[in-house]
């Protein structure tokens, strides 16, 4: 079997896409972890697939990460399919929508940039009480599309993420599933750098839409920073973050700007 893939880069978030659009493919888990392997692969933090949409959007967004294991969301992964879906419709048209099990997203094509309009977050938690050894500084909890775990670090470049992330992630309190992991260094009061332990790649990635999310809502509660946030990832660029409301109201209108590019496309024997 040989799959046809287009190679796309978010911010340094990488992905392996693939247009399903009449359902043929059928990938089992250890073919999409082939796929996404560095070594015997294309390479990739995940794997998205477009398939038809059931309920009235453009597309149906399906996510998968690097180990095959599907995901309900990913920030950086929707604002790549926006802008790999525009070219499949190849209509002149700016805005894309698309269902995820986390709900109905739309992306806005913006020159060299996607914006996406995330669904409104969840389950927001300051203080958690959750604790690792090697970690002192509290751990605050919010769903942006999938879960997140947010600390506040004064050095970032010399925090321990792949130990510490790993520590969380396995933490009793998110099993099964587990949870993603974000450690901040505020630069500035709307301006913070992040970098991020992802469960499903098992660990740090140069970038996570929702994880920047995550970062810049409980920036916003902690300092009062104000829409829009800008957030500096591991790949080195700068994102936009911008939101409405608060955690007494509720946050809306939460959209993720940022860099989606082609990198190339070929085909991979299965």
């Amino acid at each position: 079997m040989r799959l046809a893939f287009t190679k796309m880069n978010g911010a340094g978030n990488d992905f392996v896409m693939v247009d399903n659009r009449d359902l043929s493919l059928a990938l089992t888990k250890e073919q999409i972890a082939r796929v996404c392997d560095r070594h015997r692969g294309v390479g990739a933090d995940g794997l998205l697939a477009a398939e038809p949409a059931e309920n009235g959007a453009d597309f149906k967004f399906r996510y998968y990460n690097a180990d095959g294991g599907e995901a309900e969301m990913c920030g950086n992964g929707a604002r790549c399919f926006g802008r790999f879906t525009s070219r499949l419709l190849d209509d002149g048209r700016d805005v894309i929508t698309f269902e995820t099990i986390a709900g109905t997203l739309a992306a806005k094509i913006i020159g060299e940039d996607v914006e996406v309009a995330m669904s409104d977050p969840f389950d927001l938690e300051l203080d958690s009480g959750v604790s690792v050894d090697g970690l002192e500084a509290p751990v605050h909890l919010v769903n942006t599309g999938v879960p997140h775990a947010v600390t506040f670090v004064e050095d970032l470049e010399a925090t321990g993420v792949v130990n510490l992330g790993a520590a969380i992630r396995y933490h009793d309190r998110f099993r099964p599933a587990g949870t993603n992991v974000n450690f901040v260094k505020v630069r500035a009061p709307g301006h913070i750098a992040i970098r991020t332990y992802e469960r499903g790649v098992e660990g740090e990635t140069l970038a996570c839409g929702t994880g920047m999310v995550a970062c810049a809502l409980i920036h916003h509660l902690l300092d009062g920073a104000p829409s829009p946030v800008q957030v500096d990832v591991r790949g080195g660029e700068t994102l936009r973050i911008g939101f409405t409301g608060d955690a007494d109201s509720g946050f809306t209108k939460v959209t993720l700007t940022g860099p989606a590019d082609f990198v190339f496309d070929g085909e991979i024997e299965l």
